[in-house]
C-alpha cells in the first residue's frame, strides 16, 4: 500500500495562502488512512472465512459421500493387511462328478521372526539354512539383522519343517496358523484346476487366490464366505482322467511326440469328462510361466500351456466329415453319390493333390471319407459354396473360442479373406485352426443326432436341454455310418476296439512354422472318434504333436499309425469306467488296412 503524507506540502502552502487551517488537512488524511486500513482488514478477514468455509464444506462432503457409499454397498467382510488381523482365507473345495476331492484346503503354519527378541542370531540363521536350503543366506541375514521388529522366514511349512524349526528353541522364531491349497491327486487334471497363490497375508492367515484354470475362473465364487461349504462340482471323472493321462503319456512316448492332448465329452450334455494336456505339471508346485527373457522358447512348449483348450491347430482330415454331412443335409449328395476325384484339380493358382499323390478315381461320398480324398471333399465343398460352408461351421462353434469355464481358451484362426480356395482347403482341415475341445463339440453334434453342443466343465444336474439343430437327424446318421466305415475299412483300421464299436476320422496336418510356411517332416496327428457307434454316447479327440514311429520299414507320421492306436487303447481303458457294457459283434477275419492318413 502506498502511504499518502498526512501534511502534503503543496496543499499546506495553498491552504495558508487562502487562509485555511492546515491542521484540517492532516485530520482529513488521517481519517481516510484509517478507513482504508479498516477496509483492508475486513477484506482479509472475509477471504479467510471463505477459505475456511470451503475447507469445512469439502471435508463434510467427503465424509457424507463415504457414508452414502457404505450405506448403499453390500455387506462385506472387513479385510486388513495388518499382521495381527484375521484375513478371509476360506476357499471352497473342488470335486469331480462323483464327489471325489480335486482341490481342498490344508492346515499348515508360517514361520516369522521378531529379530529384536532373538538370542543367538548367527546360530539360528545357520540352523534355518540347514532346514530350508532354498533360503538365500545373504538375504536372510539382512532381514534378521539391524533393528527390524518383524521378518518373514517361510510362509508355508511342512509338519517336518515346523518341528525342526521349533527344535531350534529361539524365542524370536514364531509360528502362525494358515491354510494352503492342496491338490491331493498331484498332476491329475492340473490344466483344468490351474493353481493358486497367496494374496493378502498375515501371521495367522493368508488369502488364497486362483491364478489359472477353474481356480481363477471361479475365484470369486470359491472365495465367497457364504459358499465356503458348497463345493464346486466339475464334470470331470477322476478315475477316467487318471486312466486317460496314463494311456496318453505312454502313447506320446511310444510315438516319440513332443506333446499330446485328449478331450472326452458327453455327446448329449456337452460335459467334459476328461481333459489331458502333456507335458503337464503339479499344481502343488506350479512352475513359473515363460517370461520375456524366454523369448526364444515357444509358449506351447511350456507345461502350463493347455493344448486341449488353449492350443489352436489345423486338424486336417477330421474336418472332412463336416463337409459330407452338410452335403447330405442340403440334398446335394447322399452316401452313395459318385464324385470324380481324378486329377488334376486346380483352384485359383493352387493344385489340389491327394495324400502320397494317390489317385482314387470315382468314389461315393462314403468312400471319399473312408479313403480320405482331398479332391472329393473339395468338390463337395464347391457345390456347397463359401457362404453356406461358413454358416455351417459357425453353427458348430468354430468361429469363436469354446465357452468352457476356464481362462485358457484358444481363439480360432480364420482366413482374412474366405476365397474359393479357402472353401476347398478348409473342407479338408487346412486354412482354419481350432482347438481340440471345439472339434469335440463339432463331432458331438453328429453323434447326438444333429444338435449343437456347448462344452462345459461343470457337472450338469438333470436333463440338459438340446441345443439348436445344425443338421437333420438323417444327415447325422449318414455321417455316423461313414465314420464307422473309416474304422472298419479305411484309414483308422487300428482303431477298432473289441466290444466297443468305434467310429471316427483321422487327420494329419503339416505343422506350421512360427516364421510362416510348413515343416516337411512335422505334423499334428488327430483321431476324432465317437463310441459306441450304434448309439454314440461319448466323443473322444486325441492329438499328437510331431509323432513319428517306424512301421513296415519306413518312418510313419500319419494319424492312422500314431493317434489311432493310442485312441483305441484309451477307449479300451475308459469305456468300462464309463459304465459302458461291451457288446459281442459277429466275428470277422482279421485284416489290416494300410493307413493313408
Amino acid at each position: 500500500m502506498i502511504r499518502t503524507p498526512l501534511r502534503p506540502l503543496a496543499r499546506i502552502l495553498k491552504a495558508r495562502e487562502s487562509g485555511e487551517n492546515p491542521d484540517a488537512i492532516e485530520r482529513d488524511n488521517k481519517r481516510k488512512r484509517h478507513e482504508e486500513m479498516r477496509d483492508q482488514s475486513r477484506r482479509r478477514a472475509e477471504g479467510s472465512l471463505v477459505v475456511l468455509g470451503l475447507f469445512f464444506l469439502t471435508a463434510f462432503g467427503a465424509v457424507g459421500g463415504r457414508m452414502a457409499t457404505l450405506s448403499a454397498s453390500d455387506l462385506a467382510e472387513p479385510r486388513s493387511s495388518a499382521m495381527n488381523v484375521q484375513i478371509r482365507s476360506n476357499r471352497a473345495d473342488i470335486l469331480d462328478r462323483r464327489g471325489r476331492i480335486l482341490a481342498t484346503n490344508h492346515d499348515t503354519y508360517s514361520l516369522y521372526a521378531h529379530p529384536h527378541q532373538m538370542i543367538d542370531k548367527d546360530g539360528t540363521i545357520a540352523k534355518l539354512l540347514e532346514i530350508f536350503p532354498d533360503l538365500n543366506e545373504q538375504k536372510l541375514r539382512k532381514e534378521l539383522g539391524g533393528n527390524r521388529k518383524f521378518a518373514w522366514v517361510k510362509k508355508r511349512l511342512s509338519p517336518e519343517q515346523k518341528q525342526a524349526a521349533h527344535d531350534i528353541g529361539d524365542p524370536g522364531l514364531l509360528f502362525g496358523p494358515r491354510e494352503m491349497r492342496l491338490y491331493p491327486n498331484g498332476a491329475i487334471a492340473a490344466h483344468i484346476l490351474g493353481g493358486t497363490r497367496f494374496g493378502e497375508q498375515g501371521v495367522s492367515s493368508a488369502e488364497v487366490l486362483g491364478v489359472a484354470g477353474v481356480e481363477k475362473f471361479f475365484d470369486d465364487r470359491l472365495r465367497d464366505p457364504a459358499k465356503a461349504h458348497e463345493p464346486l462340482e466339475l464334470s470331470l471323472d477322476l478315475t477316467v482322467q487318471a486312466a486317460s493321462e496314463e494311456v496318453l503319456f505312454n502313447g506320446m512316448k511310444i510315438m516319440n511326440a513332443k506333446g499330446a492332448s485328449s478331450v472326452l465329452m458327453d455327446a448329449k450334455s456337452g460335459e467334459v469328462i476328461s481333459v489331458v494336456s502333456l507335458p503337464d505339471f503339479d499344481p502343488n508346485n506350479r512352475p513359473r510361466p515363460l517370461t520375456v527373457a524366454d523369448k526364444d522358447k515357444d509358449q506351447s512348449d511350456s507345461p502350463l500351456f493347455n493344448r486341449a483348450l488353449q492350443g489352436v491347430y489345423e486338424l486336417g482330415s477330421t474336418f472332412k466329415i463336416f463337409t459330407a454331412a452338410q452335403a447330405v443335409d442340403l440334398d446335394i449328395a447322399d452316401a452313395e453319390t459318385i464324385i470324380d476325384t481324378n486329377g488334376p484339380m486346380r483352384v485359383g493358382r493352387r493344385s489340389i493333390g491327394e495324400f502320397e499323390n494317390k489317385n482314387y478315381g470315382k468314389l461315393s461320398v462314403s468312400d471319399i471319407i473312408v479313403k480320405s480324398s482331398n479332391r472329393g471333399t473339395g468338390r463337395l465343398a464347391l457345390e456347397i459354396g463359401a457362404e453356406r460352408q461358413q454358416e455351417f461351421l459357425k453353427s458348430l462353434g468354430f468361429f469363436e473360442a469354446a465357452p468352457v469355464e476356464t481362462v485358457e481358451r484358444g481363439t480360432p484362426l480364420l482366413p482374412s479373406n474366405w476365397t474359393e480356395l479357402s472353401t476347398v482347403t478348409i473342407s479338408y482341415g487346412h486354412g482354419l485352426s481350432t482347438s481340440p475341445v471345439q472339434l469335440a463339440a463339432g463331432y458331438a453334434a453328429i453323434a447326438n443326432g444333429g444338435t449343437a453342443v456347448t462344452p462345459t466343465l461343470l457337472k450338469q444336474d438333470g436333463t440338459v436341454p438340446l441345443g439348436p439343430r445344425v443338421m437333420s437327424p438323417e444327415a447325422a446318421r449318414e455321417a455316423q455310418k461313414m465314420l464307422r466305415a473309416v474304422v472298419t475299412d479305411g484309414t483308422a483300421s487300428f482303431g477298432d476296439v473289441p466290444g466297443y464299436s468305434v467310429a471316427g476320422k483321422t487327420g494329419t496336418a503339416d505343422k506350421p512354422k512360427p516364421t510362416g510356411g510348413y515343416y516337411e517332416d512335422r505334423v499334428i496327428a488327430t483321431f476324432a472318434t465317437m463310441f459306441p457307434s450304434h448309439d454314440p454316447t461319448y466323443v473322444l479327440i486325441v492329438t499328437l504333436d510331431e509323432p513319428e514311429i517306424m512301421g513296415l520299414g519306413r518312418m510313419r507320421r500319419s494319424a492312422g499309425w500314431t493317434a489311432v492306436p493310442v485312441t483305441a487303447e484309451m477307449i479300451r481303458r475308459v469305456a468300462p469306467l464309463l459304465d459302458l457294457r461291451p457288446t459281442v459283434e459277429p466275428a470277422t477275419l482279421a485284416r489290416v488296412t494300410l493307413t493313408s492318413q
